[in-house]
Protein backbone atom coordinates (compact mmCIF):
# COMPACT_ATOMS: atom_id res chain seq x y z
CA UNK A 1 0.00 0.00 0.00
CA UNK A 2 1.48 3.73 -0.89
CA UNK A 3 2.36 6.20 2.03
CA UNK A 4 -0.54 8.27 0.90
CA UNK A 5 -3.11 5.38 1.15
CA UNK A 6 -1.72 4.77 4.56
CA UNK A 7 -2.29 8.15 5.79
CA UNK A 8 -5.72 7.85 3.91
CA UNK A 9 -6.92 4.87 6.06
CA UNK A 10 -5.32 5.97 9.22
CA UNK A 11 -6.94 9.84 8.71
CA UNK A 12 -10.34 8.22 7.36
CA UNK A 13 -10.82 5.82 11.22
CA UNK A 14 -10.30 6.49 14.73
CA UNK A 15 -9.13 2.93 15.12
CA UNK A 16 -5.40 4.20 15.81
CA UNK A 17 -6.56 7.34 17.56
CA UNK A 18 -6.01 8.08 21.12
CA UNK A 19 -10.42 8.42 21.16
CA UNK A 20 -11.04 4.94 20.24
CA UNK A 21 -12.79 1.73 21.09
CA UNK A 22 -9.92 -0.50 21.12
CA UNK A 23 -9.90 -0.17 25.16
CA UNK A 24 -13.47 -0.83 25.29
CA UNK A 25 -14.09 -3.28 22.86
CA UNK A 26 -13.67 -6.34 25.06
CA UNK A 27 -16.47 -4.80 27.42
CA UNK A 28 -20.23 -6.22 27.38
CA UNK A 29 -21.39 -2.93 26.02
CA UNK A 30 -19.07 -2.17 23.27
CA UNK A 31 -18.40 -5.68 21.97
CA UNK A 32 -18.78 -5.77 17.82
CA UNK A 33 -19.51 -7.92 15.21
CA UNK A 34 -16.39 -8.46 12.95
CA UNK A 35 -16.81 -7.35 9.10
CA UNK A 36 -15.97 -11.03 8.24
CA UNK A 37 -18.63 -12.47 10.29
CA UNK A 38 -21.15 -10.34 8.95
CA UNK A 39 -20.81 -10.57 5.73
CA UNK A 40 -20.46 -14.28 5.58
CA UNK A 41 -24.34 -13.98 7.17
CA UNK A 42 -24.46 -13.12 2.90
CA UNK A 43 -22.89 -15.52 0.70
CA UNK A 44 -22.09 -14.61 -2.90
CA UNK A 45 -23.12 -16.96 -5.87
CA UNK A 46 -26.37 -17.72 -4.39
CA UNK A 47 -30.23 -17.30 -5.07
CA UNK A 48 -31.20 -16.59 -1.45
CA UNK A 49 -28.72 -15.43 1.19
CA UNK A 50 -27.62 -17.64 3.98
CA UNK A 51 -30.89 -17.02 5.78
CA UNK A 52 -33.73 -17.69 3.16
CA UNK A 53 -34.15 -14.00 1.81
CA UNK A 54 -34.52 -13.96 -1.87
CA UNK A 55 -31.74 -12.23 -4.03
CA UNK A 56 -33.95 -10.49 -6.64
CA UNK A 57 -33.50 -6.74 -6.80
CA UNK A 58 -31.29 -4.92 -8.89
CA UNK A 59 -29.57 -1.45 -9.40
CA UNK A 60 -33.03 -0.14 -10.74
CA UNK A 61 -35.38 -1.52 -8.70
CA UNK A 62 -33.27 -0.32 -5.79
CA UNK A 63 -33.20 3.51 -7.29
CA UNK A 64 -36.73 2.70 -7.69
CA UNK A 65 -37.21 2.13 -4.64
CA UNK A 66 -35.04 4.93 -2.98
CA UNK A 67 -37.33 7.32 -5.70
CA UNK A 68 -40.51 5.62 -3.83
CA UNK A 69 -39.46 6.49 -0.14
CA UNK A 70 -38.46 9.47 -1.08
CA UNK A 71 -41.08 11.28 -3.63
CA UNK A 72 -44.17 11.09 -1.49
CA UNK A 73 -45.45 12.82 1.52
CA UNK A 74 -42.61 15.96 1.40
CA UNK A 75 -43.41 16.77 -2.56
CA UNK A 76 -47.12 16.00 -2.21
CA UNK A 77 -47.96 17.73 1.91
CA UNK A 78 -45.40 19.50 3.47
CA UNK A 79 -43.66 21.47 0.70
CA UNK A 80 -46.60 23.61 1.52
CA UNK A 81 -46.04 24.58 4.31
CA UNK A 82 -42.21 25.01 3.75
CA UNK A 83 -43.08 27.56 1.36
CA UNK A 84 -45.20 29.31 3.06
CA UNK A 85 -42.38 30.13 5.60
CA UNK A 86 -39.79 30.96 3.30
CA UNK A 87 -41.00 31.87 -0.30
CA UNK A 88 -39.40 30.51 -2.79
CA UNK A 89 -36.04 30.42 -1.05
CA UNK A 90 -37.22 27.14 0.22
CA UNK A 91 -35.74 25.65 -2.80
CA UNK A 92 -32.43 26.67 -1.41
CA UNK A 93 -33.06 24.98 1.82
CA UNK A 94 -34.19 21.52 -0.23
CA UNK A 95 -30.78 21.85 -1.99
CA UNK A 96 -28.71 22.58 1.80
CA UNK A 97 -30.62 19.53 3.09
CA UNK A 98 -29.84 17.17 0.13
CA UNK A 99 -26.30 18.13 0.90
CA UNK A 100 -26.65 17.19 4.48
CA UNK A 101 -28.27 14.02 3.50
CA UNK A 102 -26.07 13.02 0.47
CA UNK A 103 -23.07 13.16 2.96
CA UNK A 104 -24.96 10.83 4.99
CA UNK A 105 -25.86 8.76 2.19
CA UNK A 106 -22.05 8.57 1.02
CA UNK A 107 -21.46 7.05 4.51
CA UNK A 108 -24.24 4.60 3.75
CA UNK A 109 -22.76 3.48 0.87
CA UNK A 110 -18.97 2.92 2.09
CA UNK A 111 -20.96 0.24 5.26
CA UNK A 112 -23.20 -1.02 2.64
CA UNK A 113 -20.57 -1.87 0.37
CA UNK A 114 -18.51 -3.20 2.84
CA UNK A 115 -21.08 -4.99 5.14
CA UNK A 116 -24.02 -6.07 2.21
CA UNK A 117 -26.53 -7.45 5.14
CA UNK A 118 -29.83 -6.75 5.88
CA UNK A 119 -30.02 -3.99 9.06
CA UNK A 120 -29.30 -0.78 7.84
CA UNK A 121 -27.53 1.42 10.18
CA UNK A 122 -28.12 -0.90 13.12
CA UNK A 123 -25.96 -3.44 11.64
CA UNK A 124 -23.50 -0.38 10.51
CA UNK A 125 -23.00 0.88 13.94
CA UNK A 126 -22.73 -3.21 15.41
CA UNK A 127 -19.61 -3.64 13.24
CA UNK A 128 -18.16 -0.23 13.75
CA UNK A 129 -18.94 1.54 17.47
CA UNK A 130 -20.50 -2.07 19.35
CA UNK A 131 -23.97 -3.39 20.76
CA UNK A 132 -24.91 -0.63 22.98
CA UNK A 133 -24.81 1.54 19.97
CA UNK A 134 -25.93 -0.54 17.49
CA UNK A 135 -29.17 -1.09 19.94
CA UNK A 136 -29.50 2.59 20.41
CA UNK A 137 -29.89 3.26 16.53
CA UNK A 138 -31.87 0.32 15.70
CA UNK A 139 -34.06 0.91 18.43
CA UNK A 140 -34.27 4.99 16.93
CA UNK A 141 -34.87 4.03 13.76
CA UNK A 142 -38.27 2.50 14.89
CA UNK A 143 -38.60 6.28 14.93
CA UNK A 144 -37.76 6.34 10.98
CA UNK A 145 -39.72 3.81 9.66
CA UNK A 146 -42.48 2.26 11.82
CA UNK A 147 -43.53 5.61 13.13
CA UNK A 148 -42.92 7.46 9.81
CA UNK A 149 -45.54 5.07 8.42
CA UNK A 150 -47.90 6.26 10.66
CA UNK A 151 -47.72 9.61 8.99
CA UNK A 152 -47.38 8.20 5.74
CA UNK A 153 -50.53 6.77 6.17
CA UNK A 154 -52.52 9.43 7.97
CA UNK A 155 -51.58 11.93 4.90
CA UNK A 156 -52.68 9.10 3.07
CA UNK A 157 -56.33 8.71 4.38
CA UNK A 158 -56.34 12.98 3.98
CA UNK A 159 -56.12 12.85 0.50
CA UNK A 160 -58.36 9.47 0.07
CA UNK A 161 -61.28 11.16 1.93
CA UNK A 162 -60.74 14.56 0.10
CA UNK A 163 -60.92 12.69 -2.96
CA UNK A 164 -64.09 11.15 -2.40
CA UNK A 165 -65.65 14.41 -1.13
CA UNK A 166 -64.43 15.98 -4.30
CA UNK A 167 -66.32 13.51 -6.29
CA UNK A 168 -69.54 13.82 -3.56
CA UNK A 169 -68.85 10.56 -1.77
CA UNK A 170 -69.46 11.31 1.25
CA UNK A 171 -67.06 9.76 4.09
CA UNK A 172 -67.83 10.74 7.97
CA UNK A 173 -65.39 12.66 9.55
CA UNK A 174 -65.33 11.22 12.78
CA UNK A 175 -63.97 7.92 10.45
CA UNK A 176 -61.27 10.15 9.41
CA UNK A 177 -60.21 11.80 11.67
CA UNK A 178 -57.36 10.80 15.10
CA UNK A 179 -58.98 11.40 18.17
CA UNK A 180 -56.86 13.70 19.56
CA UNK A 181 -57.64 16.04 16.89
CA UNK A 182 -60.91 15.59 17.31
CA UNK A 183 -60.95 16.28 20.90
CA UNK A 184 -59.09 19.41 20.55
CA UNK A 185 -61.12 20.88 18.06
CA UNK A 186 -64.19 20.28 20.38
CA UNK A 187 -62.49 21.82 23.43
CA UNK A 188 -61.28 24.70 21.57
CA UNK A 189 -64.81 25.47 19.75
CA UNK A 190 -66.83 24.91 23.72
CA UNK A 191 -64.44 27.12 25.09
CA UNK A 192 -64.21 29.72 22.15
CA UNK A 193 -67.95 29.73 22.23
CA UNK A 194 -68.49 30.05 26.01
CA UNK A 195 -65.80 32.97 26.41
CA UNK A 196 -67.80 35.11 23.55
CA UNK A 197 -71.33 33.86 25.18
CA UNK A 198 -72.56 32.71 22.03
CA UNK A 199 -74.37 29.20 21.13
CA UNK A 200 -73.61 26.09 19.08
CA UNK A 201 -75.74 27.72 16.46
CA UNK A 202 -73.87 30.75 16.01
CA UNK A 203 -70.52 28.36 15.56
CA UNK A 204 -70.31 29.72 11.63
CA UNK A 205 -69.61 33.38 12.97
CA UNK A 206 -67.32 32.52 15.95
CA UNK A 207 -64.02 32.96 13.64
CA UNK A 208 -63.15 29.46 13.91
CA UNK A 209 -60.92 27.50 10.65
CA UNK A 210 -63.07 25.04 8.80
CA UNK A 211 -60.75 22.47 10.27
CA UNK A 212 -61.23 23.08 13.62
CA UNK A 213 -65.23 23.25 13.33
CA UNK A 214 -64.42 19.97 11.39
CA UNK A 215 -62.68 17.97 14.44
CA UNK A 216 -65.84 19.34 16.31
CA UNK A 217 -67.91 17.76 14.34
CA UNK A 218 -66.80 14.67 14.22
CA UNK A 219 -66.58 14.28 17.94
CA UNK A 220 -69.87 15.42 18.33
CA UNK A 221 -71.76 13.32 15.79
CA UNK A 222 -69.40 10.40 16.44
CA UNK A 223 -70.80 6.89 17.82
CA UNK A 224 -70.66 6.69 21.38
CA UNK A 225 -69.83 3.31 23.05
CA UNK A 226 -70.34 3.67 27.16
CA UNK A 227 -70.50 7.22 26.79
CA UNK A 228 -66.89 7.53 24.84
CA UNK A 229 -66.86 8.87 21.06
CA UNK A 230 -65.44 6.14 18.95
CA UNK A 231 -63.22 8.77 16.35
CA UNK A 232 -60.57 6.47 14.07
CA UNK A 233 -58.73 7.17 11.34
CA UNK A 234 -60.41 4.35 9.11
CA UNK A 235 -58.78 4.63 6.17
CA UNK A 236 -54.77 5.25 7.44
CA UNK A 237 -55.62 2.18 9.54
CA UNK A 238 -56.30 -0.13 6.46
CA UNK A 239 -54.30 0.79 4.01
CA UNK A 240 -51.30 -0.19 6.59
CA UNK A 241 -53.14 -3.59 6.74
CA UNK A 242 -53.11 -3.85 3.17
CA UNK A 243 -49.61 -3.01 2.68
CA UNK A 244 -48.62 -5.21 5.14
CA UNK A 245 -50.00 -8.05 3.66
CA UNK A 246 -48.12 -6.98 -0.02
CA UNK A 247 -44.92 -7.04 1.99
CA UNK A 248 -45.58 -10.23 3.87
CA UNK A 249 -46.35 -12.16 0.34
CA UNK A 250 -42.54 -11.00 -0.74
CA UNK A 251 -40.31 -8.73 -2.34
CA UNK A 252 -40.43 -9.77 -5.89
CA UNK A 253 -44.06 -8.31 -5.88
CA UNK A 254 -43.72 -5.30 -3.92
CA UNK A 255 -40.86 -4.24 -6.02
CA UNK A 256 -43.18 -4.38 -9.05
CA UNK A 257 -45.66 -2.74 -7.49
CA UNK A 258 -42.98 0.40 -6.54
CA UNK A 259 -41.54 0.32 -9.61
CA UNK A 260 -44.76 0.73 -11.44
CA UNK A 261 -46.21 3.48 -8.56
CA UNK A 262 -42.48 5.24 -9.45
CA UNK A 263 -43.34 5.39 -13.05
CA UNK A 264 -46.70 6.89 -12.75
CA UNK A 265 -45.79 9.94 -9.75
CA UNK A 266 -42.59 10.48 -11.23
CA UNK A 267 -44.68 11.23 -14.93
CA UNK A 268 -47.19 13.05 -12.66
CA UNK A 269 -44.70 15.20 -10.73
CA UNK A 270 -43.19 16.17 -14.52
CA UNK A 271 -46.80 17.08 -15.52
CA UNK A 272 -46.97 19.65 -13.02
CA UNK A 273 -43.34 21.36 -13.48
CA UNK A 274 -44.01 21.02 -17.35
CA UNK A 275 -47.58 22.44 -17.23
CA UNK A 276 -47.37 24.84 -14.26
CA UNK A 277 -43.85 26.87 -16.07
CA UNK A 278 -46.19 27.98 -18.39
CA UNK A 279 -48.46 29.81 -15.47
CA UNK A 280 -45.38 31.11 -13.66
CA UNK A 281 -45.50 34.79 -13.06
CA UNK A 282 -41.64 35.65 -11.92
CA UNK A 283 -42.95 38.54 -9.59
CA UNK A 284 -44.25 36.19 -6.87
CA UNK A 285 -40.10 35.34 -6.74
CA UNK A 286 -39.12 39.05 -5.26
CA UNK A 287 -38.00 39.09 -2.95
CA UNK A 288 -36.56 35.83 -2.95
CA UNK A 289 -36.48 35.08 0.56
CA UNK A 290 -39.10 37.88 2.01
CA UNK A 291 -38.90 36.28 5.32
CA UNK A 292 -35.24 35.77 5.45
CA UNK A 293 -33.08 32.84 6.79
CA UNK A 294 -35.01 32.28 9.74
CA UNK A 295 -38.12 32.33 7.66
CA UNK A 296 -36.34 29.48 5.72
CA UNK A 297 -35.32 27.83 8.27
CA UNK A 298 -38.77 27.22 9.80
CA UNK A 299 -39.59 24.73 7.12
CA UNK A 300 -36.57 22.86 8.12
CA UNK A 301 -39.00 19.69 9.43
CA UNK A 302 -41.13 19.64 6.48
CA UNK A 303 -38.17 19.72 4.14
CA UNK A 304 -36.50 17.22 6.07
CA UNK A 305 -39.11 15.03 6.05
CA UNK A 306 -39.18 15.27 2.05
CA UNK A 307 -36.22 13.29 2.06
CA UNK A 308 -36.92 10.62 4.52
CA UNK A 309 -36.23 7.31 2.86
CA UNK A 310 -33.23 7.12 0.85
CA UNK A 311 -31.23 5.01 3.58
CA UNK A 312 -34.08 2.18 3.21
CA UNK A 313 -32.70 1.05 0.45
CA UNK A 314 -30.10 -0.70 2.54
CA UNK A 315 -32.49 -2.75 4.97
CA UNK A 316 -32.58 -5.05 1.54
CA UNK A 317 -28.88 -5.49 1.15
CA UNK A 318 -29.48 -9.67 1.82
CA UNK A 319 -32.15 -9.38 -1.40
CA UNK A 320 -29.68 -7.60 -3.50
CA UNK A 321 -27.81 -9.09 -6.71
CA UNK A 322 -25.21 -6.94 -6.43
CA UNK A 323 -25.19 -5.25 -3.30
CA UNK A 324 -21.62 -4.05 -2.95
CA UNK A 325 -22.21 -2.08 -6.44
CA UNK A 326 -25.75 -1.33 -6.86
CA UNK A 327 -26.61 0.20 -3.18
CA UNK A 328 -24.39 2.95 -3.03
CA UNK A 329 -25.24 3.63 -6.96
CA UNK A 330 -28.55 3.84 -6.08
CA UNK A 331 -28.24 5.85 -3.27
CA UNK A 332 -26.74 8.30 -4.74
CA UNK A 333 -29.09 7.84 -8.03
CA UNK A 334 -32.21 8.46 -5.94
CA UNK A 335 -31.26 11.37 -3.95
CA UNK A 336 -30.02 13.25 -7.09
CA UNK A 337 -33.19 12.77 -9.07
CA UNK A 338 -35.59 13.57 -6.24
CA UNK A 339 -33.63 16.92 -5.18
CA UNK A 340 -33.53 18.26 -8.95
CA UNK A 341 -37.59 17.71 -8.98
CA UNK A 342 -38.38 18.93 -5.78
CA UNK A 343 -36.19 22.01 -6.46
CA UNK A 344 -38.12 22.08 -9.80
CA UNK A 345 -41.55 21.53 -7.75
CA UNK A 346 -40.98 24.24 -5.14
CA UNK A 347 -40.29 27.22 -7.42
CA UNK A 348 -42.89 26.11 -9.80
CA UNK A 349 -45.27 26.46 -6.91
CA UNK A 350 -43.95 29.78 -5.10
CA UNK A 351 -43.89 30.97 -8.66
CA UNK A 352 -47.59 30.25 -9.67
CA UNK A 353 -49.29 31.95 -6.79
CA UNK A 354 -47.79 34.12 -3.81
CA UNK A 355 -45.74 31.93 -1.38
CA UNK A 356 -47.97 32.73 1.44
CA UNK A 357 -51.01 30.62 0.05
CA UNK A 358 -49.35 27.54 0.05
CA UNK A 359 -49.85 26.50 3.72
CA UNK A 360 -52.35 23.78 2.31
CA UNK A 361 -52.33 20.08 3.10
CA UNK A 362 -52.47 19.72 -0.46
CA UNK A 363 -50.22 22.10 -2.23
CA UNK A 364 -49.71 20.93 -5.80
CA UNK A 365 -53.29 20.07 -6.06
CA UNK A 366 -54.44 23.75 -4.82
CA UNK A 367 -51.88 25.89 -7.53
CA UNK A 368 -54.22 24.54 -10.16
CA UNK A 369 -57.55 24.72 -8.61
CA UNK A 370 -59.72 27.66 -8.36
CA UNK A 371 -57.81 29.68 -6.27
CA UNK A 372 -54.72 28.64 -8.42
CA UNK A 373 -54.67 28.59 -12.59
CA UNK A 374 -57.76 26.59 -12.11
CA UNK A 375 -57.22 24.00 -14.34
CA UNK A 376 -59.27 20.95 -12.49
CA UNK A 377 -58.35 18.36 -14.71
CA UNK A 378 -54.83 18.49 -13.35
CA UNK A 379 -56.12 19.15 -9.79
CA UNK A 380 -57.93 16.00 -9.88
CA UNK A 381 -54.77 14.19 -11.40
CA UNK A 382 -52.64 15.26 -8.79
CA UNK A 383 -54.83 14.45 -6.27
CA UNK A 384 -55.15 10.88 -7.57
CA UNK A 385 -51.70 10.59 -7.90
CA UNK A 386 -50.99 11.48 -4.13
CA UNK A 387 -52.41 8.46 -3.08
CA UNK A 388 -49.81 6.29 -5.41
CA UNK A 389 -46.75 8.46 -3.99
CA UNK A 390 -47.90 7.91 -0.71
CA UNK A 391 -48.54 4.21 -0.73
CA UNK A 392 -45.49 3.49 -2.06
CA UNK A 393 -43.95 5.27 0.58
CA UNK A 394 -45.85 2.99 2.94
CA UNK A 395 -44.38 -0.19 1.03
CA UNK A 396 -40.89 0.36 1.24
CA UNK A 397 -41.07 1.84 4.51
CA UNK A 398 -43.09 -1.62 5.39
CA UNK A 399 -40.67 -3.42 4.16
CA UNK A 400 -37.50 -1.40 6.03
CA UNK A 401 -38.72 -2.05 9.50
CA UNK A 402 -39.19 -5.88 9.61
CA UNK A 403 -35.75 -6.31 8.00
CA UNK A 404 -34.04 -4.27 11.05
CA UNK A 405 -36.44 -6.21 13.40
CA UNK A 406 -34.98 -9.27 11.64
CA UNK A 407 -31.51 -8.90 12.13
CA UNK A 408 -31.92 -7.92 15.65
CA UNK A 409 -33.56 -10.75 16.22
CA UNK A 410 -31.05 -12.82 14.87
CA UNK A 411 -28.24 -10.95 16.64
CA UNK A 412 -30.61 -12.07 20.22
CA UNK A 413 -30.95 -8.71 20.98
CA UNK A 414 -35.00 -9.10 20.37
CA UNK A 415 -36.88 -12.49 21.27
CA UNK A 416 -35.76 -15.01 18.08
CA UNK A 417 -39.35 -14.98 16.56
CA UNK A 418 -38.10 -11.94 15.10
CA UNK A 419 -35.82 -13.24 12.38
CA UNK A 420 -38.20 -16.12 11.42
CA UNK A 421 -38.57 -16.38 7.99
CA UNK A 422 -41.87 -17.60 6.17
CA UNK A 423 -41.27 -20.78 4.25
CA UNK A 424 -43.36 -20.28 1.09
CA UNK A 425 -42.97 -16.22 0.97
CA UNK A 426 -39.06 -16.18 2.38
CA UNK A 427 -39.74 -12.80 4.34
CA UNK A 428 -39.42 -12.24 7.80
CA UNK A 429 -42.85 -12.91 8.62
CA UNK A 430 -43.36 -12.44 12.49
CA UNK A 431 -41.82 -8.66 12.51
CA UNK A 432 -44.05 -7.69 9.44
CA UNK A 433 -46.98 -8.75 11.21
CA UNK A 434 -45.23 -6.67 14.37
CA UNK A 435 -44.24 -3.93 11.65
CA UNK A 436 -48.29 -4.09 10.51
CA UNK A 437 -49.98 -3.74 14.17
CA UNK A 438 -47.27 -0.97 15.56
CA UNK A 439 -48.38 1.01 12.56
CA UNK A 440 -51.58 0.37 12.03
CA UNK A 441 -53.02 0.87 15.30
CA UNK A 442 -51.61 4.56 16.34
CA UNK A 443 -53.03 5.83 12.84
CA UNK A 444 -56.56 5.53 14.75
CA UNK A 445 -55.83 7.77 17.35
CA UNK A 446 -52.11 10.01 16.52
CA UNK A 447 -51.66 13.31 15.64
CA UNK A 448 -50.28 13.65 12.27
CA UNK A 449 -48.18 17.22 12.99
CA UNK A 450 -46.44 15.25 16.06
CA UNK A 451 -45.61 11.88 14.28
CA UNK A 452 -43.46 13.60 11.48
CA UNK A 453 -41.48 15.84 13.79
CA UNK A 454 -40.80 12.31 15.78
CA UNK A 455 -39.78 10.77 12.62
CA UNK A 456 -37.53 13.52 11.72
CA UNK A 457 -35.51 14.02 14.83
CA UNK A 458 -35.15 10.32 15.02
CA UNK A 459 -33.99 9.89 11.35
CA UNK A 460 -31.26 12.57 11.34
CA UNK A 461 -29.99 11.08 14.71
CA UNK A 462 -29.57 7.88 12.91
CA UNK A 463 -27.65 9.80 9.84
CA UNK A 464 -25.36 11.36 12.57
CA UNK A 465 -24.62 7.65 13.92
CA UNK A 466 -23.97 6.64 10.53
CA UNK A 467 -21.52 9.64 9.92
CA UNK A 468 -19.53 8.60 12.97
CA UNK A 469 -19.55 4.81 12.16
CA UNK A 470 -17.17 5.87 9.26
CA UNK A 471 -14.56 7.57 11.20
CA UNK A 472 -14.54 4.46 13.41
CA UNK A 473 -14.78 2.09 10.55
CA UNK A 474 -11.83 0.00 9.02
CA UNK A 475 -12.03 1.09 5.39
CA UNK A 476 -9.84 -1.14 3.54
CA UNK A 477 -12.21 -3.67 2.62
CA UNK A 478 -14.91 -1.18 1.29
CA UNK A 479 -15.29 -1.25 -2.36
CA UNK A 480 -16.42 1.64 -1.59
CA UNK A 481 -15.00 4.44 0.05
CA UNK A 482 -15.92 7.66 1.04
CA UNK A 483 -13.39 10.20 -0.47
CA UNK A 484 -10.73 11.11 1.85
CA UNK A 485 -10.51 14.82 1.86
CA UNK A 486 -8.07 16.54 4.75
CA UNK A 487 -10.40 18.23 7.86
CA UNK A 488 -7.79 19.25 9.47
CA UNK A 489 -8.42 23.36 9.07
CA UNK A 490 -11.77 22.83 6.88
CA UNK A 491 -13.80 20.97 9.48
CA UNK A 492 -12.77 24.24 11.96
CA UNK A 493 -14.08 26.64 9.80
CA UNK A 494 -17.09 25.34 8.59
CA UNK A 495 -18.13 25.02 12.74
CA UNK A 496 -16.97 29.15 12.94
CA UNK A 497 -18.77 30.04 10.25
CA UNK A 498 -22.24 27.88 11.32
CA UNK A 499 -21.64 29.54 14.76
CA UNK A 500 -21.73 33.05 12.92
CA UNK A 501 -24.69 32.83 11.29
CA UNK A 502 -27.12 30.99 13.86
CA UNK A 503 -25.74 34.08 16.39
CA UNK A 504 -29.34 36.10 15.16
CA UNK A 505 -30.84 32.96 13.83
CA UNK A 506 -30.79 31.41 17.28
CA UNK A 507 -31.05 35.10 19.40
CA UNK A 508 -27.70 33.87 20.79
CA UNK A 509 -27.21 37.62 22.26
CA UNK A 510 -29.50 36.98 24.43
CA UNK A 511 -27.60 34.43 26.66
CA UNK A 512 -25.39 37.19 28.24
CA UNK A 513 -27.96 39.68 28.35
CA UNK A 514 -29.04 40.20 32.50
CA UNK A 515 -32.46 40.38 31.51
CA UNK A 516 -33.12 37.26 29.81
CA UNK A 517 -32.61 33.46 30.79
CA UNK A 518 -31.52 30.84 28.09
CA UNK A 519 -34.60 29.29 26.62
CA UNK A 520 -34.90 25.26 25.24
CA UNK A 521 -33.81 25.81 21.81
CA UNK A 522 -30.82 27.97 22.53
CA UNK A 523 -29.79 25.44 25.39
CA UNK A 524 -29.73 22.36 23.09
CA UNK A 525 -27.69 24.52 20.41
CA UNK A 526 -25.18 25.45 22.87
CA UNK A 527 -24.50 21.27 23.36
CA UNK A 528 -24.71 20.83 20.46
CA UNK A 529 -21.80 23.44 19.51
CA UNK A 530 -20.17 22.51 22.74
CA UNK A 531 -19.35 19.07 20.80
CA UNK A 532 -18.65 20.31 17.61
CA UNK A 533 -15.96 22.40 18.94
CA UNK A 534 -14.68 18.89 20.18
CA UNK A 535 -14.99 17.49 17.00
CA UNK A 536 -13.14 20.57 15.37
CA UNK A 537 -10.29 20.17 17.78
CA UNK A 538 -10.36 16.10 17.18
CA UNK A 539 -10.42 17.23 13.23
CA UNK A 540 -7.59 18.98 13.41
CA UNK A 541 -5.39 16.49 15.37
CA UNK A 542 -5.79 13.58 13.90
CA UNK A 543 -6.71 15.24 10.29
CA UNK A 544 -10.27 12.80 9.68
CA UNK A 545 -12.57 12.69 6.70
CA UNK A 546 -13.78 15.90 6.04
CA UNK A 547 -17.28 14.24 4.47
CA UNK A 548 -18.48 12.22 7.77
CA UNK A 549 -17.73 15.03 9.78
CA UNK A 550 -19.52 17.53 7.62
CA UNK A 551 -22.48 15.04 7.40
CA UNK A 552 -22.29 14.78 11.43
CA UNK A 553 -22.43 18.76 11.64
CA UNK A 554 -25.43 19.28 9.06
CA UNK A 555 -27.31 16.75 10.65
CA UNK A 556 -27.00 17.71 13.70
CA UNK A 557 -27.42 21.37 12.98
CA UNK A 558 -30.93 20.28 11.58
CA UNK A 559 -31.61 18.65 14.80
CA UNK A 560 -31.41 21.76 16.63
CA UNK A 561 -34.18 23.15 14.47
CA UNK A 562 -36.84 20.85 16.04
CA UNK A 563 -37.50 22.24 19.05
CA UNK A 564 -37.29 21.76 22.85
CA UNK A 565 -40.57 19.45 23.21
CA UNK A 566 -39.34 16.74 20.13
CA UNK A 567 -36.31 16.88 21.79
CA UNK A 568 -37.85 15.64 25.40
CA UNK A 569 -39.96 13.38 23.48
CA UNK A 570 -37.12 11.69 21.72
CA UNK A 571 -35.15 11.58 24.80
CA UNK A 572 -37.97 9.55 26.34
CA UNK A 573 -38.24 7.38 23.76
CA UNK A 574 -34.11 6.41 23.57
CA UNK A 575 -34.68 5.94 28.08
CA UNK A 576 -37.46 3.19 27.37
CA UNK A 577 -35.24 1.29 24.39
CA UNK A 578 -32.11 1.70 26.90
CA UNK A 579 -34.42 0.00 29.95
CA UNK A 580 -35.66 -3.10 27.57
CA UNK A 581 -31.93 -3.33 26.28
CA UNK A 582 -30.98 -3.86 29.90
CA UNK A 583 -33.31 -6.20 30.98
CA UNK A 584 -33.47 -8.22 27.97
CA UNK A 585 -31.18 -7.89 24.86
CA UNK A 586 -27.35 -7.19 26.91
CA UNK A 587 -28.03 -10.91 28.38
CA UNK A 588 -29.82 -12.49 25.22
CA UNK A 589 -26.79 -10.85 22.86
CA UNK A 590 -25.41 -13.70 20.53
CA UNK A 591 -22.30 -12.07 21.25
CA UNK A 592 -22.83 -12.99 25.02
CA UNK A 593 -23.50 -16.05 24.72
CA UNK A 594 -20.70 -17.10 21.98
CA UNK A 595 -18.38 -14.47 22.43
CA UNK A 596 -17.85 -13.63 18.68
CA UNK A 597 -16.62 -10.49 18.81
CA UNK A 598 -13.81 -8.46 17.01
Amino acid sequence: MSKQGSEQNKSNSLESSWFSFDSLKQKSLFRRKSVDFISDESPHGSEYSAHGLKKSLTVVDLTSLGIAAILGAGVFSTIGTAAASGGPAVSMLFIFTAIACGFSALCYAQFASTIPVAGSAYTYAYASMGELIAWIIGWDLIMEYAIGNIAVAISWSDYFTALLWQYHIPFPKYFSMDFVTSLRGYEMVTKGLADKGMSISEIANAGFSQHTIEAYTAYVKAPHILGIPIVMDLPAFLITIFVTIITYIGIRESKKAANLMVLLKVAVVLLVIGVGSYFIQPANWVPFAPEGVGGVLKGVSGVFFAYIGFDAISTTAEECKNPKKDLPLSMMYSLVICTVLYVLISLVLTGIVPYKNLSVGDPLAYVFGPEGVNLPWVSSLVAGSALIALFSVLLVFQLGQPRIWMVMGRDGLLPKAFARIHPKFKTPSFATIITGLITSLPCIFMNLTEVTDLTSIGTLFAFVIVCTGVLFMDSSKARFKVPYINSQWIFPACVAVLFYISIEHKNLRTIFSDDNFINGDQLIFCFYFLLMIILAIMAFIRKLSLIPLLGILFCGYLMTELGTTNWIRFGLWMLIGLIIYFLYGRKHSELNLKRNFS
